[in-house]
C-alpha cells in the first residue's frame, strides 16, 4: 500500500469584494488532484509558476487547508484528523521550504532551529538533544562547531542545508520538497540534489519534489507528474515521460529543456496565448486554448485521466 495517496485534492480561494466581503468567485488553484507516493520513491510535480504545485504541497500538510479531497498518508485520513492528532502526524510528514532566507528564523541559532522540532515533540535530555543536532548537522554536511551561528552567517546553500536538517529532525517516513533548489545557483543545485538523494537512500525516505526545472527533476525523481492549470494532466516514470511525453503541454516544456552540447538544436514548442486565469478556467480541457493539435471535443469536454499502458497516465482526447 502506498504511503502517501492524494484523492481528488481541491483547493479553491473565495474572491471576496465590498465592505461586506461578499464572494464573488473562486479561485480554482488545486481543482481534482489524484496521485500515489510509495515508500522510498520521488515524485516530481513540476509545470509552470502559478499551476498550484506549491497548494498541493501545503495543503497536503494542511498550512492550506484543502477545500475537499482526501490525503491518506500512512493508512490516515489527514484530512479527518483534529488539531493535536494533525500534529503527531506532522513528525513523520515534513516539509522543506523554497526560500533558505526567509524560512529561517534570523533570531534563532543553527542549534536553536534544528532543535525546535525535537524539543516540541520529544521528551529527551538536553544533552540528547545536543548530539543530536551535532549528527544531523553532520549529516546535511556541515560542521558541528557551526551550531553556535545565525542564518545571516551562511550562505544559500549552507542554509538551505539547514532546513533539510530541520526536516530530519524528527525521523520523517516522507519530505514535501517545495522547490528547494530554485533559489540557489545552478552548482550548488546539483550539490543539493545529490544530498538529498544520499539521504533517501541511507535513511529510506520518500519525497514529493515539486519543481518548475524539468531538468532537476530529471535527475531525482522516479515517477513524474504535470501540472497544468490546477490539475495533472500526464504521470508516467521518469525514463517514459522524458523519452515518450504524450501530453502537449508536456511536449512543450520538454522542448524549452536547454541542451548541455550547443551544437545540437532542439525544435522549440511555442505555446500560443497567455495561461487562464484559475478564478475562469475554459471549460472542456484546461490546456485547448493554448493546444496547436486541439480538436473541437476538446473545448467542450473535460479528458478522461486514462492509462495508456506501462503506468503512464495522460489526460487528452488525442491520445
Amino acid at each position: 500500500m502506498a504511503l502517501l495517496e492524494v484523492r481528488n485534492l481541491k483547493k479553491h480561494f473565495p474572491l471576496k469584494t465590498g465592505i461586506l466581503s461578499r464572494t464573488i468567485g473562486h479561485v480554482r488553484a488545486v481543482d481534482g488532484v489524484s496521485f500515489t507516493l510509495e515508500r522510498g520513491e520521488t515524485l516530481g510535480l513540476v509545470g509552470e509558476s502559478g499551476c498550484g504545485k506549491t497548494t498541493v504541497g501545503r495543503s497536503i500538510l494542511r498550512l492550506i487547508e484543502p477545500t475537499s479531497g482526501q490525503v491518506i498518508f500512512n493508512d490516515q485520513n489527514l484530512l479527518a484528523l483534529d488539531r493535536a492528532q494533525m500534529r503527531q502526524a506532522r513528525a513523520s510528514l515534513q516539509i522543506i521550504f523554497q526560500d533558505p532566507f526567509s524560512s529561517l528564523d534570523p533570531r534563532m541559532s543553527v542549534g536553536q532551529i534544528i532543535a525546535e522540532p525535537i524539543r516540541n515533540y520529544l521528551k529527551v535530555s538536553r544533552r540528547e538533544i545536543g548530539h543530536r543536532v551535532a549528527y544531523l548537522i553532520d549529516k546535511v554536511g556541515l560542521h558541528p562547531e557551526q551550531m553556535s551561528r545565525y542564518p545571516h552567517e551562511f550562505s544559500g546553500g549552507q542554509r538551505q542545508r539547514i532546513g533539510i536538517a530541520r526536516a530530519l529532525a524528527l525521523n520523517p517516513m516522507a519530505i514535501i520538497c517545495d522547490e528547494p533548489v530554485s533559489a540557489l545557483d545552478v552548482s550548488i543545485q546539483a550539490q543539493v540534489i545529490n544530498l538529498l538523494i544520499q539521504l533517501q537512500e541511507e535513511m529510506n525516505l520518500s519525497y514529493l519534489f515539486i519543481a518548475h526545472d524539468l531538468s532537476v527533476v530529471e535527475h531525482i525523481s522516479d515517477r513524474v507528474a504535470v501540472m497544468y492549470l490546477g490539475r495533472i494532466v500526464e504521470l508516467a516514470t521518469d525514463r517514459e515521460l522524458y523519452q515518450n511525453p504524450q501530453h502537449p503541454y508536456t511536449q512543450a516544456l520538454l522542448s524549452a529543456v536547454p541542451l548541455p552540447d550547443p551544437g545540437i538544436r532542439k525544435q522549440r514548442i511555442l505555446l500560443e496565448g497567455d495561461v487562464p486565469s484559475p478564478l475562469n478556467p475554459p471549460s472542456g480541457c484546461a490546456f485547448h486554448t493554448r493546444c496547436a493539435e486541439r480538436d473541437e471535443v476538446c473545448a467542450h469536454q473535460e479528458p478522461t485521466f486514462r492509462d495508456l499502458g506501462d503506468d503512464h497516465w495522460v489526460a487528452c482526447h488525442l491520445r
